[in-house]
């Protein structure tokens, strides 16, 4: 009886494949709690009401972003991607924090 011929082995995904999965679960855990943060302190500072409610309010809101920006790190096309649309979406509050640095 003749020996059976091994299956050829596939190749596992590459290392690209692999960077850009741990650049997204890093975008997605860092960068969206950064941004996340960035937008509760921004919103804390701008909401129109006595300052604990609206740090609670814009808690609430921010604990609503966040998984919006994990499901944006791994909806986006590419990891590059992923990563330039929480640096802009990140944009907006940075600036308010700026500009309302003296008014903390």
């Amino acid at each position: 009886m003749a020996p059976v011929p091994a299956k050829p082995k596939k190749p596992g995904p590459g290392w690209r494949y692999r960077a850009g999965v741990a650049v997204r679960a890093l975008a997605a855990i860092a960068g969206g709690y950064a941004l996340s943060a960035a937008w509760a302190a921004a919103l804390a500072l701008t909401l129109p009401a006595v300052r604990v409610e609206a740090a609670l309010t814009a808690t609430m809101l921010a604990l609503a972003i966040y998984p919006c920006a994990a499901m944006w790190c791994f909806g986006a096309r590419t990891a590059p991607r992923a990563v330039a649309g929480l640096l802009i979406a990140g944009a907006l509050p940075a600036a308010i924090l700026l500009l309302s640095k003296g008014a903390a």
